[in-house]
């Protein structure tokens, strides 16, 4: 291959690299032509499943800093290339080497790290980011309304109270209401009890002697 081409073809896989979410390296050792179509559909759109040349993909690997990938780079190799959530393609090549032994994971680039084979299938096993995002926002769902109604419990029970006194006010009849308007202030001491009973007597007397003073039997 030329250099120039050769400088072609580095560059694509280097972009490659740096735009996909993810990048699963394999072994297709002995599968057909149909089968490696089969993978690359199941991959979803935007993705690439493509043979690429180790030497190539190495000085690749290196330029966008994941040379711990060159251990990885011998015999045939192929590289699935995501864009989009990394765990559906993680299940997809999961799945599709259950039905295809001959498909090996050697291991790949998630999100910026290097990982092995253990770890894209144990990526395999996680939840769908739209799995996440539902159980999360059902989570929250019901958080906010436990919330809501420890706020409006309180506030409810006050208002029941309030109505029930203005009810009990209005159906009070007169003398009860005279009763309660007559009756001493809570908190009142002796002292002042006292006190008023002094002022009336200190009062009385000076009625009693102006009656006295009046002729008896005054028309």
């Amino acid at each position: 291959m030329p250099t120039q081409a050769k400088a072609a073809v580095i560059d694509e896989i280097t972009q490659r690299f740096q735009q996909s979410s993810a990048a699963v390296l394999t072994e297709y050792r002995g599968l057909t032509v149909a089968q490696l179509t089969q993978l690359r559909r199941s991959l979803g759109e935007g993705s690439s499943y493509a043979v690429v040349k180790n030497t190539l993909t190495k000085r690749a690997a290196e330029s966008v800093g994941f040379s711990d990938l060159t251990p990885l780079l011998n015999g045939p190799t192929a590289i699935a290339f995501i864009e989009g959530d990394p765990v559906e393609a993680a299940k997809a090549i999961r799945d599709f080497a259950r039905a295809n032994p001959l498909l090996v994971v050697k291991g790949g680039v998630v999100e910026g790290r290097t990982v092995d084979a253990r770890e894209v299938t144990r990526l395999a096993d996680v939840e769908s980011r739209e799995v996440l995002l539902a159980r999360l926002a059902g989570a929250m769902k019901g958080n906010l309304t436990k919330a809501a109604g420890l706020f409006q419990a309180p506030l409810s029970q006050v208002a029941r109270l309030a109505a029930a006194l203005e009810e009990k006010k209005r159906t009070a009849s007169p003398d009860e209401a005279d009763q309660a308007d007559a009756a001493p202030a809570a908190g009142t001491t002796d002292a002042d009890a006292t006190a008023v009973a002094g002022t009336a007597a200190d009062t009385t007397p000076t009625d009693a002697a102006a009656d006295a003073e009046s002729p008896a039997g005054t028309d």
